[in-house]
């Protein structure tokens, strides 16, 4: 952001807003891709969704969810 805001250079952000959003999606297709391979609860579901819009939430996701449902 200080590259962007202060000095005018918008390049990394471009990359870097990229990057982001493909792994945003690439997380949803993968949660509703184990949902249906596991066979999640529909709170599990919701908690991992959820999980996606929470900063660090994936993290704290894959510490309570995903590894107690293997």
């Amino acid at each position: 952001m200080p590259l962007k805001n202060i000095y005018g250079i918008t390049l990394p952000n471009k990359i870097v807003g990229y990057a982001h959003g493909f792994l945003f999606i690439a997380y949803i297709i993968w949660v509703l891709w184990v949902n249906k391979e596991k066979k999640w609860s529909l709170k599990n579901l919701f908690l991992a969704l959820i999980a996606s819009l929470l900063p660090f939430g994936t993290f704290v996701a894959d510490a309570k969810l995903f590894r107690a449902n293997n």
